[in-house]
């Protein structure tokens, strides 16, 4: 088993420590970690130095597009939006993500070691997404959870779409009701389920899209709501408060304007992106102070790019910007470690730096909320991804 020592690094574990001190990588897990440096350091492990540089958990991007939006491709590459139909619960993103996507060596290059890969927002359920690390030649070697989240989406995207169709959605209200009643044709296809447990001619014919959002209504993942303006976010608690199911608001543009209220609702939110110009009406009130508002308030907050509407290798600036805008230091970077990791219902495995989570770990040249701040070393799975070629 390979070994992998970094020592004389000011350790961050983003679970309420730091110190001076050394990490012990086996294989892919962190083995040991602490203060001091009389480690009865095994003969085979590779040595880094850190030279009391800052070292932090991988960060995590929890929503972006990379692998199945390739930017360097126009329609080739274009593979996270099935627009032919407004509900798709069947599509699933690891179906369309390329390993070989420039974007997976930008995140690397921005000390982003896991991601949340999810498919678009052109329908009102635009089917899962993957939970995966930014390293590696096969998808299904990459993945973290899967699936994830469901993706659905409010506002003015799914009117767009199909408004020039001519097809339902042309308004908000379409988008709910389309939504409300494919989640009642689960319930109904979950007690058919339930009954054939006992009597097999019950049984229904199977139905992939469904059977995955009979996942969303026994709460093993959660909505992901694609929703810009504070109407359209307080609509998707509407909903999943009716049917009893998890819900991450994703975006959340007008969500320093219902902090309090989100906060008392307890839902999470995933804000962004920020670092890009206001591309249509629902951006209006877009600001980097929405991220601290609503920590403030006392809702969980990660930040995302939207990869590739910023690109993955900002995501720090994010999260620096954020603070400019008042956030504070530390909430910011939970913003894009724990917090991430907890709404992706990923903490068992990564978020913190603690013995027997994975070792993605980042050591930093600066601390990586400065302009000039590097990725030293970026390490996932317990192997050093960076320095490498660009």
């Amino acid at each position: 088993m390979k070994k992998l020592y970094i020592k004389n690094g000011l350790i961050k574990t983003m679970a309420g420590q730091e110190f001076m001190g050394y990490i012990l990588i086996e294989g892919a897990k962190i083995a040991a970690l602490g203060k001091t440096i009389d480690l009865n350091l095994p003969e085979d492990a590779e040595v880094i130095d850190a030279g009391g540089a800052l070292v932090l958990p991988g960060f995590i991007d929890a929503h972006c597009h990379v692998g199945i939006g390739e930017e360097i491709y126009r329609w080739e590459g274009e593979d996270f939006n099935e627009m032919t139909d407004p509900v798709t619960p069947d599509m699933r993103a690891i179906d369309g993500i390329n390993p070989e996507d420039e974007g997976f060596r930008d995140a690397r290059l921005g000390g982003v070691t896991t991601v949340f890969t999810v498919p678009g927002s052109a329908n009102v359920i635009g089917g899962t997404g993957v939970v995966m690390k930014t390293a590696g030649k096969i998808v299904d070697k990459m993945i973290v959870r899967d699936p994830a989240g469901m993706k659905i989406a409010f506002g003015e995207n799914p009117k767009m779409v199909y408004g020039e169709q001519k097809k339902m959605p042309m308004t908000r209200m379409g988008t709910a009701a389309l939504l409300r009643q494919t989640l009642v044709d689960a319930q109904t296809y979950k007690d058919k389920l339930e009954q054939g447990e006992t009597d097999p001619d019950k049984l229904p014919e199977r139905d992939l899209g469904l059977e995955v959002l009979v996942k969303v209504l026994n709460r093993e993942i959660p909505l992901r709501a694609h929703a810009h303006r504070a109407d359209d976010i307080m609509t998707a608690i509407r909903i999943a408060r009716e049917f009893n199911v998890d819900l991450v608001i994703e975006h959340c543009t007008e969500g320093h304007k219902i902090a309090e209220e989100l906060a008392e609702q307890g839902y999470p939110a995933v804000v962004g992106p920020l670092l890009t110009n206001r591309s249509k009406v629902e951006l209006k009130d877009k600001s980097f102070q929405t991220p601290g508002i609503l920590a403030k308030a006392g809702v969980k907050v990660a930040i995302m790019t939207d990869h590739s509407v910023t690109p993955i290798e900002q995501l720090p600036l994010c999260a620096a910007l954020a603070c400019k805008a008042g956030m504070d230091e530390e909430d910011a970077l939970r913003a894009i470690t724990i917090n991430a990791a907890e709404i992706l219902g990923v903490s068992d495995r990564i978020g913190t730096l603690e013995v027997g989570k994975d070792a993605d770990i980042v050591i930093w040249s600066e601390h990586p909320f400065t302009i000039k701040a590097n990725p030293l070393y970026v390490i996932i799975n317990g192997k050093i991804v960076k320095p490498e070629a660009i």
